[in-house]
Formats: C-alpha cells, sequence, structure tokens
C-alpha cells in the first residue's frame, strides 16, 4: 500500500432522499438570493465568536494540493481602521481622478461608489483576505503553491455566504493598488492582499441598488443525454 493511500480515511458522507436535497437546496438558494452587498453599515457591536466561525468556514474550501493559501487578518481596532481607510480613500482619490478607465468608471456609475469609504471605519470588523503567492518552507526557502487565485476565490465565497448565512453583511472590497494593506497590517512578502471585507450589521436606513441577477439560462448552458431533464436536449 502506497503512502498516500495509507494517510487516506474513510469520506464522511450522508446519503439524503431526493426530496430533502431538493427542499435544503431550495432553501439554500432563496437565503443567497436575499444577499445583497451594501456600503452603509452600523457601529454596532459583532461578537468575534462569528467572525472566528465564518473564518473557520472559509479555511474549509477546497485549494490546490491543499496548500490551504490564505491568511485572514480580522481587524477591530479604530486606529487600523482608519489608517487602512485613509491609505485607500487616497488610492480611490487617485482612481477616480483618472486612473481608472471610463468604461469601469461608467460600470460602477449604477453602484454610486465613489472615493470616500466610510465603511472601513464604521463597521465593527474588516477582514483582509491575504493570497500566498508562494509558500515558505522551515529552511526558509520557497515552495510553489498551485492555483492560489482560485483557491482564495473560492474561500473568499464561502466566508461570504457564511457571513449572510449568520445575518451581518459585507462588502467584497478590492481598493487598487492595495499594498498599503502589506505594510499596515505587516503580513510577509509572500503574502499579496486579495480582498478587503467589512463585516458588521446593515445600518438601518442601509440602501442597496435595484439590480437583478441574471436568471439560469443566462448563466448555465446544459449537455444532457437524451431524455434527461425537461424534455431532454431537443
Amino acid at each position: 500500500m502506497s503512502t498516500a493511500a495509507k494517510s487516506m480515511v474513510p469520506l464522511d458522507f450522508q446519503h439524503l432522499p431526493e426530496e430533502e436535497m431538493l427542499r435544503r437546496a431550495s432553501e439554500l438558494y432563496a437565503q443567497m438570493n436575499r444577499r445583497r452587498t451594501t456600503r452603509h453599515f452600523s457601529d454596532r457591536a459583532v461578537p468575534r465568536e462569528l467572525i472566528e466561525n465564518a473564518i473557520r468556514t472559509a479555511g474549509t474550501a477546497p485549494s490546490g494540493a491543499h496548500q490551504q493559501p490564505w491568511t485572514f487578518v480580522a481587524i477591530s481596532d479604530p486606529a487600523i481602521k482608519r489608517m487602512m481607510r485613509e491609505a485607500a480613500e487616497e488610492e480611490e482619490r487617485v482612481n477616480y481622478g483618472g486612473r481608472m478607465p471610463p468604461e469601469w468608471l461608467e460600470a460602477l456609475a449604477p453602484l454610486g461608489t465613489d472615493a470616500v469609504k466610510e465603511h472601513i471605519t464604521t463597521a465593527p470588523y474588516v477582514v483582509v483576505l491575504f493570497r500566498h503567492v508562494y509558500g515558505v518552507r522551515a529552511d526558509g526557502t520557497r515552495r510553489t503553491h498551485y492555483y492560489s487565485t482560485e483557491s482564495c476565490g473560492i474561500a473568499a465565497g464561502l466566508f461570504v455566504a457564511a457571513i449572510h448565512q449568520m445575518g451581518l453583511a459585507t462588502l467584497t472590497h478590492t481598493p487598487s493598488p492595495m499594498g498599503f494593506l502589506t505594510r499596515l497590517l505587516r503580513r510577509p512578502a509572500n503574502e499579496k492582499p486579495f480582498l478587503l471585507m467589512p463585516v458588521g450589521y446593515p445600518a438601518p436606513d442601509a440602501r442597496v441598488p435595484d439590480l437583478a441577477r441574471k436568471p439560469l439560462d443566462e448563466i448555465a448552458v446544459w449537455f444532457e443525454a437524451e431524455g434527461e431533464g425537461e424534455g431532454g436536449t431537443g
């Protein structure tokens, strides 16, 4: 038996009746379809345990070669959040002042965004996801990380879903460039900022753009055997 085979354990998997599977799937979709991104947060305190559990959930994401190339930095210190906001707004003023191409500004227009980023200081927590661009062995040498961008994208999705499921709100903010986060949060050279996510309760007067999500027939393509699905492949 190979060394890899010896390290394997039985899959912990529960077979469910199809009716239960459909019920769970429908309930999850209905819940996640209510999720909206807001930039208007309350300063109401959030228990640290909730953030811990969201990070734990994100950490269950699949990753290339199970290298788990992520670090989640959770900030509640007002002074650090203020410095983060000041640095982010400095970059965003340059972006909105001419660094972003007209096409990008046009795409952002319906969202009502600008260089003011008060969500960074108002939300009780800001979680910054750092991507490990390479690993570091115990002797200091580099180790290649595989599919770290894709892995962090999946982990971020699970984090967003966990935050929504527990009844909080978040925003996926990508100030560009984000190098200031590495400096402010004292992260090592192999970690690069991936996402900045304020987390908290939405403000009582929170508003969101009146947007619609694409329907299933615009985001899915099917290749099915004859007779499968609704009426087969036709």
